[in-house]
C-alpha cells in the first residue's frame, strides 16, 4: 500500500519577479506531522501557496504530486477538491455569509453531496464545544468582528467539518495566547489520523510541543537545509538560524 501523499520535487517558484524557492523537496506520508521553520523570507508560506497553486506565486521548475497525481498547474479549487487545505495567516473577513453557511457550502462543494442542515449543526456544535467557541458564533458573519483567537479557532473548525487528506496550517498559532495555542493544538489532534497528514508551518515551538511533529525543516533562502525531530525545533527556539544560514 503506497503511503505517499505530497510529494514535491526540485520546485523553483518566483513572486513579483523574484525567486524565492530555489530547488525545494519535500516528502510527506499519510499519517505524519511535519513541521516547516525558518527565517523571515526564506520562502516558508510561498510553499503553501505554492502547493495550492495561488496565481500569484509562479512556478518555474519543479513538480508537486498529491497521491501521485501531477497536480503542479491544477487549479485551486481542484487541488481542494483532491482533498488539500489550507488555514491562513490573516483569515479573511466574509459579511452577510454566515460561519454555518460557509462551511456547509464548502463541504457540499467537496463532496458533492447535499448537506443536511439539522444534522450539519449539530456536528457543528459538537466541534464548537470541544474548541471552546461560542455556538452564537455559527450564525455570525464569516470572522467579521471576531478576535484573533476567534478567527484561528474558527480554521480548525472549518478543518475538523471539512476532514481534508492534508491539512496545511500556516501561522496558524501567530499571536495567539497560551490558552488558545492548546485549543489549536486539540484541534490539530481531533483531526489527526493515519489516513491524513499534517504540514505545519510556524515561528513557534509551543503549538509542537503536544503534537509531537514527526519532521522538522529548516527552511533557508528557498530550500529545505536540515531535517530532524522536535528536537530541532527546541534547539532553533535557543539558538536561532544562525548556524543554517549558510549550508
Amino acid at each position: 500500500m503506497n503511503n505517499n501523499l505530497l510529494e514535491i520535487n526540485d520546485l523553483y517558484v518566483k513572486a513579483e519577479e523574484k525567486e524565492i524557492l530555489k530547488g525545494m523537496n519535500l516528502k510527506i506520508n499519510k499519517g505524519e506531522i511535519h513541521v516547516i521553520m525558518g527565517p523571515n523570507g526564506s520562502g516558508k508560506s510561498t510553499t503553501a501557496n505554492a502547493i495550492l497553486n495561488n496565481p500569484s506565486y509562479i512556478k518555474t521548475n519543479g513538480t508537486i504530486k498529491f497521491e501521485g497525481e501531477d497536480i503542479t498547474n491544477s487549479k485551486t479549487d481542484e487541488i481542494a477538491r483532491k482533498g488539500i487545505f489550507m488555514s491562513f495567516q490573516l483569515p479573511e473577513e466574509i459579511p452577510g455569509v454566515s460561519v454555518t453557511n460557509f462551511l456547509k457550502y464548502a463541504k457540499n462543494k467537496i463532496t458533492g453531496k447535499p448537506i443536511k442542515i439539522f444534522e450539519f449543526k449539530n456536528e457543528l456544535k459538537k466541534y464548537m464545544q470541544e474548541l471552546n467557541m461560542n455556538p452564537n458564533n455559527m450564525e455570525r458573519s464569516l470572522n467579521v468582528g471576531f478576535s484573533g483567537g476567534e478567527k484561528k479557532k474558527n480554521e480548525i473548525l472549518q478543518l475538523l467539518v471539512l476532514n481534508p487528506k492534508l491539512a496545511i496550517l500556516d501561522e496558524t498559532d501567530s499571536g495567539l495566547d497560551v490558552d488558545a495555542i492548546k485549543t489549536v493544538s486539540k484541534g490539530i489532534e481531533m483531526f489527526k489520523n493515519k489516513k491524513n497528514a499534517v504540514l505545519i508551518i510556524t515561528h513557534n515551538t509551543k503549538i509542537l510541543s503536544s503534537l509531537k511533529p514527526d519532521y522538522v525543516h529548516v527552511l533557508v533562502d528557498g530550500k529545505i537545509v536540515k531535517t530532524g525531530t522536535y528536537e530541532l525545533a527546541k534547539e532553533i527556539e535557543e539558538n536561532g538560524y544562525s548556524k543554517y544560514k549558510n549550508m
